[in-house]
């Protein structure tokens, strides 16, 4: 058997330094090696023949994070494929971005974050139909593997998506704190049996404790966005701050820079595979890709558009040694 032509760090190397275009035939036509390296077929081949997890993720974050600081966000957010027709993995989903349901692939992410660096720890790609895997499931499934790898986060933030009970009493199981926003008519008591929806509380500036249907005691915040609209928080910690939950949910909240950012610099809605295999392989070497800029910018201080901007300046400063596109001289 002949040896693969390109591997995995050349698709990534590849994501980090494209700027628009961003597929299998500009990877083959950007490689060093020239006419001479891999054809776009081999990085096909390529995307079909890793293994379609997240393990090979984790193995190269893992050294970047503290696992006894920091916190733990989980969100979703929808690939836009709105011309994929025979795509795998896609299908009908809500869109924070344009506000209404569009066709598109969900990707799953649990991060860390320190408050300063975000990095993806997991990720799953929601297909119920052919998994029969629900987002709690997906959920429960990326909280147990990152307790087994020995994250103590000081909290765990989460939208108001994954706010079951199954989920939050997993949680408690694990040991672990954590913050969500809660639907308006969630119930809860402040009495023995007088339920009541979360958004006909009287609730103070400093919180109030209370009972949690089916769940048992926690403490609630109720905030006003910039738009007027109430939101409600919930937490384990019944000890918890207005200061400290706002603290923590301005760290939760850059979970949705992160998402902007792998859309923006690594190509992640780019790839055009109709083979659900290939697809996840591809959004699996993009938040590869997107690790090792956000790390830069970590350790640096460069911001990721500038860190891309760099790879297009060398590029720009050997053409203008040597300028290839010009006129024929008329003297």
């Amino acid at each position: 058997m002949n040896a693969p032509k390109c591997n995995e760090y050349d698709y990534i190397n590849f994501l980090v330094a494209a700027q628009t275009v961003f597929s299998t035939l500009e990877a083959a036509r950007t490689h060093p090696a020239g006419a001479t390296g891999p054809a776009h077929d081999a990085y096909t081949r390529l995307l079909q023949r890793l293994p379609p997890d997240s393990v090979a993720l984790w193995s190269e974050v893992q050294a970047c994070i503290d696992l006894s600081l920091g916190l733990l966000v989980l969100d979703d957010s929808t690939l836009d494929k709105p011309y994929a027709s025979q795509m795998a993995l896609v299908s009908r989903h809500w869109s924070g971005k344009h506000h209404a349901v569009v066709q598109g692939i969900n990707l799953i992410s649990l991060v860390w974050t320190d408050g300063n660096a975000c990095l993806p720890c997991d990720f799953r790609l929601y297909n119920k139909v052919q998994d029969g895997l629900d987002k709690n499931d997906h959920f429960q499934a990326m909280v147990r593997v990152a307790k087994a790898r020995g994250f103590q986060p000081a909290m765990v933030a989460f939208d108001s998506w994954y706010s079951s009970l199954d989920n939050l009493k997993l949680l408690r199981e694990l040991d672990w704190h954590w913050l969500t926003r809660l639907k308006s008519n969630r119930q809860v008591s402040l009495r023995v049996g007088q339920q009541q929806a979360v958004d006909t509380l009287d609730i103070p500036d400093l919180g109030l404790v209370v009972h949690l249907r089916g769940y048992g005691m926690v403490k609630v915040f109720r905030t006003v966005d910039p738009h007027g609209n109430a939101e409600y928080w919930a937490t384990s910690r019944l000890d918890l701050t207005e200061v400290a939950r706002k603290a923590y949910a301005d760290r939760a909240w850059l979970i949705e820079g992160y998402h902007r950012s792998l859309k923006q610099f690594t190509g992640i809605e780019a790839g055009q595979f109709r083979l659900e295999r290939s697809q996840r392989n591809h959004i699996g070497l993009a938040l590869r890709a997107y690790v090792r800029l956000e790390c830069h910018r970590w350790w640096y201080h460069v911001a990721l558009f500038d860190a891309k901007l760099n790879i297009i300046r060398h590029a720009m400063r050997l053409y203008l040694l040597q300028p290839w596109l010009v006129l024929p001289s008329t003297a």
